[in-house]
């Protein structure tokens, strides 16, 4: 297993939004420190782009130039039928939902240490090899 880094979709939109500050700061913190060990997925990229024009009020033509900056700067895992699998593996072993599941499925293949999140249970290791944290707490 690698170091690398998985962002929750909600972390990006913190980054985005700016609101609350002290979310914002810690997510541009995280991202500042391990820029060359994030991976984000196309999962990822859809959630936010649906999320940005409602949440934090940008148009659509500011999410597609979010997106396509954070495509240009970070790898992306694209979803494939192995991560879909391992995702309702882990959904009936761990019992997360389907959507924070993928997440998780594509984590593990992108040879991911830590996944960020504040919608998971903090500090739980999945499969040995990947360990949620919750930034906030």
């Amino acid at each position: 297993m690698s170091n690398n880094i998985f962002l929750d979709t909600n972390l990006w939109i913190y980054l985005y939004a700016k609101n609350p500050p002290t979310k914002y700061q810690q997510v541009a913190e995280i991202i500042k420190s391990n820029s060359l060990l994030l991976l984000i997925s196309t999962q990822v990229l859809g959630e936010l782009f649906h999320v940005l024009p409602r949440k934090i009020f940008t148009s659509k033509i500011d999410a597609i130039a979010i997106i396509s900056d954070i495509v240009n700067t970070f790898p992306v895992q694209a979803i494939s039928t192995t991560q879909v699998i391992q995702a309702l593996q882990i959904n009936a072993q761990y019992n997360y939902s389907y959507w924070d599941s993928l997440i998780i499925a594509t984590a593990l293949l992108g040879k991911c240490s830590i996944i960020y999140s504040e919608d998971m249970q903090h500090n739980q290791l999945i499969h040995n090899k990947v360990r949620i944290l919750n930034p906030f707490v």
